[in-house]
């Protein structure tokens, strides 16, 4: 199986992006990781929200395979600890998908056409995050979550 994350819009921070550059080359050797940045949408001033939402929705489905599971990075999804999220990871790879693909949105969330594709939603907190530190955080609870599976030190219960 392959991890896909997508976010839209590049990382301004060094500091951040050197941290998602650790994370990734850490998960790379649990699993195949791909990070795939959507460009920022151009000329937004004249979109309404829901504009930009629809716009940024169909710059994600096409960057999706009719195979892929799709999982939305959602302040509304379900929350987990850590040990389950790794279990969801692992019931996602026993289900046999080739490519499980999380989703990091746009400001104002996600178009319908990409809640009614996604399987399912996860919310990292119920804090509200920059979306740049979002990918930060997914990274490093993916690499986490392959730890616990692995019965590796990292994480302490």
């Amino acid at each position: 199986m392959t991890i896909k994350l997508l976010a839209i819009g590049k990382t301004d921070s060094k500091l951040l992006q050197g941290l998602i550059d650790d994370y990734q080359k850490r998960l790379g050797f649990y699993i195949k990781f791909e990070f795939e940045i959507i460009p920022d949408l151009k000329k937004i001033k004249n979109l309404s929200e829901e504009q930009q939402k629809q716009k940024e929705g169909e710059l994600i489905l096409g960057k999706l395979n009719s195979t892929d599971a799709l999982i939305l990075l959602d302040e509304n999804g379900k929350q987990m600890d850590s040990v389950g999220f790794s279990n969801y990871l692992q019931k996602h790879m026993n289900s046999g998908i080739k490519q499980l693909v999380f989703v990091i949105g746009g400001p104002y969330g996600f178009s319908q056409e990409v809640y009614a594709k996604a399987l399912g939603k996860i919310s990292l907190s119920k804090m509200t995050f920059s979306h740049q530190m979002i990918r930060l955080f997914i990274i490093e609870q993916l690499y986490r979550g392959f730890t616990i599976l692995k019965n590796e030190p990292y994480h302490h219960r």
